[in-house]
């Protein structure tokens, strides 16, 4: 009763901190929630779905992107994610699901309620498919065209297109020019955006950070991942996946240029493991809360 407006103040600001808290503590170093790409527990989601969901959630993760259902309808994912106090803003799909069933997978995102419906691997002119040949110029600008038509049904659904990166991208065609900027060159940016996974631009020798700062409008997600090595090896095998801050990357340069860019969502994604699989996904989520810009 003889509380003074000092107390009171004090009071209310403890209060909206520890409201606040659950967010904060989860945050990515630009404010956004932690999000997990869920092809990082594809085994244990085949066998245990709606529990794999839950044990993200108390490891620190508050997003997750979809790659694959596992045979669960729009209705059932959404009555999952929310039993798991998880959202689900975006949902990837190869080139050829996206080429052959859009109008069924943007039905299914649509319905999900998803903000982006992402392309996570370039496909082929028909008269290259299904070669084990490097994509060409041609196959380049096939995909632009592709995913131009790609965003505009997708926009029509009320959603957003993007394209997600591997390490391909960044390798120079014969002609000495990079196939990713012909992707943002020949894309329209209205209908397409890009997603990039930081750790294939650097194991594709080009500067995640160089690509946030030129190209803040147009990628608007992060896959955040880490190798034991930055190139592949002589015989053209990939780098050996491993925890946030124990490979070769580090992603303070990165974040900050994606702090001033327009990023929407932040996905780690862990390809592998040589530790228990919840130790490594707990480390990668401390990795990105404790960062220090």
């Amino acid at each position: 009763m003889h509380s003074t407006r000092r107390d009171f103040l004090k009071t209310s600001a403890a209060a909206l901190t520890l409201a606040a808290a659950p967010r904060l503590l989860h945050a990515a170093p630009f404010g956004l929630p932690l999000g997990i790409q869920l092809y990082s527990v594809r085994q244990d989601l085949a066998k245990s779905f709606e529990p794999t969901l839950k044990t993200l959630a108390t490891l620190g993760y508050q997003e997750v992107e979809a790659a694959g259902y596992f045979n669960h309808s729009a209705a059932e994912f959404k009555t999952a994610l929310s039993n798991a106090g998880l959202r689900c803003p975006s949902a990837h799909y190869n080139f050829q699901l996206m080429s052959t069933k859009l109008d069924e997978n943007i039905a299914y995102c649509h319905e999900l309620g998803l903000q982006y419906v992402v392309c996570a691997s370039p496909g082929k002119l028909p008269a290259n498919a299904g070669t084990r040949t490097p994509h060409t110029l041609d196959d380049w600008k096939y995909n632009a065209e592709q995913f131009n038509t790609f965003g505009e049904k997708v926009k029509a659904a009320g959603m957003s297109f993007a394209y997600h990166n591997h390490y391909e991208e960044f390798h120079a065609l014969p002609d000495g020019s990079i196939p990713y900027d012909h992707l943002l060159k020949l894309t329209d940016p209205s209908k397409v955006s890009f997603e990039m996974d930081c750790g294939w631009v650097v194991v594709g020798g080009a500067s995640p950070a160089k690509y946030l700062k030129e190209q803040a409008n147009r990628i608007v997600m992060l896959h955040v991942k880490d190798f034991v090595a930055a190139r592949p090896d002589a015989a053209g095998k990939t780098p050996t996946p491993t925890e946030l801050g124990r490979g070769v990357i580090d992603y303070r340069p990165i974040f900050q240029a994606a702090s001033a860019a327009k990023i929407k969502h932040i996905f780690v994604e862990q390809e592998g493991y040589d530790i228990p699989q919840n130790d490594s996904l707990k480390e990668d989520a401390d990795y990105i809360k404790n960062i220090k810009l």
